[in-house]
């Protein structure tokens, strides 16, 4: 099958077709570190961990840079006498870094800071002014500018005609030709800090926001590489102004460019003004972190996702019927499951996932899975639940979900506790059945049921799994 992604650009569905099907390239918009990170940039991160995992399934190698925003207005706007921007810059960065991973979302390749390439920054803007889309400002502020109206393509991501659009607000207007006109290099200000500013044959400064990517792009995927990909609120100006500046320089940049939909917490968009703006720490410290990717994976990527409590509960419920058939199989396989092999991925998910990284569809395939598991092993069928339980473990891990009794044998600080008392209620039970106590055994029973705890006996004995 073809893998087909939808391209922002092209507004519609694409075959992928990689530059090198050795090795996949792709740049991902990453955090402007001026303060911690919400729960939005979780879900973003983690629609591109899944495609990029697919993409390693499909292709073996996968060239992943997410970049560091690390100087921007935002971030000089945020730092204190106190706290310098670079410290405030390097905290919120470590805050990111820890949502991530607690989120399962893999490391980059390459997570370049925008700071560490600065000279490639000023190659581009120098190529931009020699072949007459970009130029200094008239004021002599020590800004240099994008002239939109030289470059035919401009609107092209977003498909909109210069006219259509608002100016830019990234630097004073009077410096522009333009009013739409927006800013490669910032001259640097007397009330900004004094090394937040480097040379440049413009004058001291620092970069404009957009130039960041499309130099941090190339120095680490070079002049052309496969899939750009970000957020939906990325697209304008940020995505537009990037593909401009890069291909007006004569790069072929981005062939694909793919996006993630927002979030939004109980029907409405998150923002600080309406009170709902949800940190990711808050989330990932209230619910099991897999819960949360769970979660924020069960929508399709590009579609917006709205958060509430019964989120976290279908999530944690869904994941419990996956952890305890996975529990049930390697009882009845004797203890374990053994590895899997790619080739046990069911075909209808493998199609689902080529479908534009149809990760819900996918979800049901794993979930149909499980029913039939199940059903195989009250039927007795014990090698087809075992075929069932490794096709599980190949889509879950694909997925990165794969539950905590198959990473670990269920080794979490409470679960010793909770087997101990389980145990003995078992034990308790069963003495009672010996001794034809119906009605002591019958409240034990009712007891474990009432704390969501399902029994299930068998010829080797009496096992437990929590309800999902």
């Amino acid at each position: 099958m073809t893998l087909r992604l939808y391209d922002t650009r092209a507004a519609l569905l694409r075959d992928f077709v990689p530059l090198d099907p050795e090795n996949i390239t792709m740049y991902v918009c990453g955090p402007t570190v001026q303060s911690g990170p919400h729960i939005g940039h979780v879900r973003a991160a983690l629609s591109f961990d899944l495609l990029r995992r697919w993409l390693t399934h499909r292709y073996g190698r996968v060239t992943f840079v997410r970049n560091v925003t690390d100087i921007d207005d935002k971030v000089l706007a945020n730092a204190t006498e106190a706290e310098p921007w670079w410290a405030l810059a390097y905290r919120m960065e470590r805050e990111f870094t820890e949502a991530y991973a607690a989120a399962g979302i893999l490391p980059p390749t390459y997570e370049p800071r925008a700071t560490a390439s600065v000279p490639q920054m000023q190659e581009i803007i120098a190529t931009l002014i020699e072949r007459g889309h970009a130029y200094p400002a008239i004021d002599d502020s020590g800004d240099v500018y994008f002239d939109v109206r030289s470059w035919a393509d401009y609107g092209s991501l977003t498909h909109q005609s210069v006219d259509a659009m608002e100016a830019a607000e990234d630097a004073d207007p009077r410096g522009k030709r333009n009013p739409q006109d927006f800013a490669l290099w910032k001259g640097a200000k007397p009330e900004e800090p004094a090394d937040a500013v480097w040379a440049s044959p413009w004058g001291r400064g620092r970069p404009g926001w957009h130039i960041e990517c499309s130099a941090m792009a190339k120095r680490y995927l070079g002049a052309e590489f496969d899939i750009h990909g970000g957020g939906l609120d990325l697209r304008f100006p940020h995505h537009e102004n990037e593909l401009a500046q890069s291909t007006a320089s004569g790069d072929g940049f981005a062939r694909y460019w793919v996006h993630n939909g927002l979030v939004n917490v109980d029907g409405q968009k998150m923002s600080k003004s309406l009170g709902n703006f949800t940190f990711a720490a808050d989330v990932l410290a209230a619910h099991d972190p897999l819960v949360v990717r769970y979660a924020l994976a069960a929508a399709h990527y590009r579609s917006s996702i709205d958060l509430s409590d019964s989120s976290w509960a279908e999530a944690e419920a869904a994941l419990g019927r996956i952890d305890t058939f996975q529990q049930r199989a390697a009882r009845a396989a004797g203890g374990g499951l053994g590895g899997f092999a790619s080739q046990s991925l069911p075909r209808e998910f493998s199609a689902a996932m080529d479908d534009d990284l149809g990760v819900p569809q996918a979800l049901a395939v794993l979930h149909e899975t499980v029913r039939a598991g199940n059903s195989a092993l009250d039927a007795g069928d014990t090698d087809a639940a075992l075929d069932a339980a490794r096709a599980v473990m190949a889509m879950t891990s694909i997925l990165g979900l794969t539950p905590a009794s198959s990473r670990n044998g269920g080794a979490s600080a409470e679960a010793p506790a909770l087997d101990a008392l389980v145990q003995t209620m078992i034990t308790q039970r069963a003495q009672a059945r010996a001794d034809k106590d119906w009605a002591a055994a019958d409240r034990i029973r009712d007891a474990i049921a009432a704390a969501g705890i399902t029994l299930e006996d068998g010829p080797d004995g009496t096992h437990w799994s929590i309800d999902g």
